[in-house]
């Protein structure tokens, strides 16, 4: 009884921590939140100058990671929504919409009136009613120099049927957060997990809340059971049978001042409902012990569900923390989760039959010309190490290493140096180089990958690639946009540069940067009092301050305290004449 009673108090001494904990990260960033707050209205109002749908063919997306790429439920295509670049310098968030047409291997712009703000770390969930319907709820917004966050705590949904956005206000829902997972299940959508992060403090959730899509309300679910701990960025899937399945994920926590360490969590649950849709429906955590071979331990690692009732686990980055540096191990492997046998398995390609063949008959030539003597005396294979070099526009050469495992057994022995003696090595050479947080999608059987990010040393290259793979067949990688160097930006850091340019940062990267900045220079002019020659921000704010405070008073209506208006039209004024000089 005595036991009980300390485990108890045990229990509610870390909640009240937890607890603690929150309200001091929620104070410290409700001001870099109410600063960024301008910047997100600004982008808005830009946004709802948008009257009409457009869609337009256009070239691939630009480089970004964090983004979200979903199945449309009914048609051949994929929708990209959101995400960010960071060039050595700016961070850049994006709210465009891209579709890919399958089967052209085509991509168009489509164009909304009144989007959801720009972010990344989002989720969207895709669920089949109505023509379709894609859901966004979170993320997080940067400030250009990347060390200031906005968190959303806001829920969308897309009408694909009839191409319109709406924001569903519903009061109950998770706090503001990004780096959470959010799967369909049944008639809910189920969120887990994510952090919040400010300048200082951060913290991390394990919290569970389900989105009803039938009365449109928020319900803060209480598990029975021991669940997963806090975490980010971990694998959630939904199974036929409405339980969903949490593996991995990452999080850190402050040893001592100005020190923290990251753990990369392992440990799998299953979050089961009993009841499902009765009034009281109950929901319980388990541990589960999967057999089979598990992922190396991993961060940034994209998760879909393909056919067979698996979910799948791609890439990653295994970081290696250093007094002074973190360096980290990419992966571009496959793992396959078959939720029925609660089994992991590794997933290996075949490689075309015929090619294997030929290779076949060729080496049983060779071995018959020349002996089986001289064949016997070829070395074992050992590791296979490939390395490919691309070579960026500015002339910085980027070197990717990957290690190939050698075989286990005689016969894919002498498979694998068939290939190796083929010299092509054709699977190898259209297959996507190790990454994490790249954005995947599974249609009709086949996953595709899109863009996501790897370092070498201290450059980040942010990549706009597309491949695709069949997990039916699992013969070999398809390349379908191939990385264009000539994307590759990077620039060094400089103190005087990230000051300036709050609009440009956080507008767009590329050429979508340059045309945006010209319609809202065009538009600004025409409808926000311009600046004039040699006037300095403090210049323009002293002339125009009255007429930013209406455009603020504006976007936040008339409930909006006077102080925080004037806050933020303050920065509204100084954003656009740093967007105007």
């Amino acid at each position: 009884m005595g036991k009980k009673g300390k485990r108890d108090k045990k229990g509610k001494g870390a909640e009240k921590t937890a607890a603690k904990m929150e309200k001091k990260v929620s104070r410290r960033a409700k001001k870099e939140e109410e600063d960024l707050e301008a910047l997100i209205a600004e982008f808005q109002s830009l946004d709802a100058k948008k009257t009409q749908v457009i869609e337009s063919s256009c070239p691939p997306p630009s480089p970004r990671l964090n983004g979200s790429l979903s199945a449309h439920p009914e048609r051949d295509e994929l929708i990209l929504f959101g995400g960010e670049y960071f060039n050595g310098q700016k961070t850049y968030l994006y709210n465009d919409l891209y579709i890919y047409n399958i089967r052209k291997n085509s991509w168009s712009k489509l164009e909304i009136p009144n989007p959801p703000p720009r972010r990344c770390a989002h989720q969207a969930a895709v669920v089949p009613t109505a023509g379709g319907k894609l859901w966004i709820f979170g993320g997080e917004f940067a400030s250009p120099n990347g060390e200031q966050f906005y968190h959303y705590k806001d829920l969308w949904v897309l009408h694909l049927a009839t191409k319109t956005w709406e924001q569903i206000k519903a009061s109950g829902g998770p706090s503001g957060r990004s780096g959470h997972r959010m799967v369909a299940c049944k008639r809910q959508l189920i969120i887990f997990g994510g952090f919040h992060e400010s300048a200082r403090d951060y913290i991390y959730y394990n919290d569970v809340y389900a989105f009803n899509l039938d009365s449109f309300t928020w319900s803060k679910l209480a598990p029975a059971g021991i669940g997963p701990a806090p975490r980010s960025g971990c694998q959630m899937t939904a199974s036929p049978e409405g339980s969903v399945i949490i593996y991995g994920g990452y999080s850190k926590q402050r040893i001592k001042k100005d020190v923290d360490k990251g753990t990369l969590h392992t440990d799998m649950f299953l979050l089961k409902a009993e009841g499902v849709g009765k009034e009281e429906e109950k929901w319980t955590w388990s541990r589960l012990n999967p057999s089979g071979v598990k992922p190396p331990p991993r961060s940034g690692f994209s998760v879909a569900v393909g056919p067979g009732n698996r979910s799948l686990l791609f890439g990653g980055v295994q970081d290696e923390e250093e007094e002074e540096s973190l360096e980290g191990d990419f992966f571009n492997d496959i793992y396959f989760y078959d939720m029925g046998k609660h089994r992991w398995f590794p997933a290996q390609l075949k490689g075309p039959k015929s090619e294997k063949r030929k290779r076949r008959r060729e080496k049983q030539a060779e071995s018959e010309a020349a002996g089986d003597e001289e064949v016997e005396q070829r070395p074992p294979q050992g590791p296979l190490e490939i390395v490919k070099e691309v070579v960026a526009e500015d002339g910085t050469v980027m070197t990717i290493k990957q290690v190939i495992s050698g075989p286990a057994g005689e016969k894919e022995k002498s498979e694998s140096e068939e290939e190796e003696e083929e010299g092509g090595t054709l699977g190898q050479q259209v297959e996507p180089c190790p990454r994490s947080n790249a954005m995947v999608a599974v249609k009709h059987g086949v996953l595709y990958v899109y863009g996501g990010m790897f370092e070498v040393g201290d450059r980040q290259f942010t990549l706009s690639d597309l491949y695709s793979i069949d997990l039916h067949k699992m013969v070999e990688w398809k390349v379908l946009v191939e990385m264009d160097p000539k994307t590759q930006e990077w620039l060094e850091e400089s103190e005087s540069d990230e000051e300036d340019d709050d609009v440009e940062g956080a507008e767009g990267g590329e050429e979508e940067e340059e045309s945006s900045e010209e319609e809202s220079e065009d538009e600004g002019e025409e409808q926000h009092p311009a600046v004039e020659p040699g006037e300095t921000p403090e210049e323009y704010l002293s002339r125009t301050e009255q007429y930013w405070i209406k455009v603020a008073r504006s976007h936040m209506g008339p409930e909006a305290k006077e102080k925080k208006v004037v806050k933020v039209a303050h920065a509204m004024a100084k954003t656009f004449h740093g967007d105007s000089v």
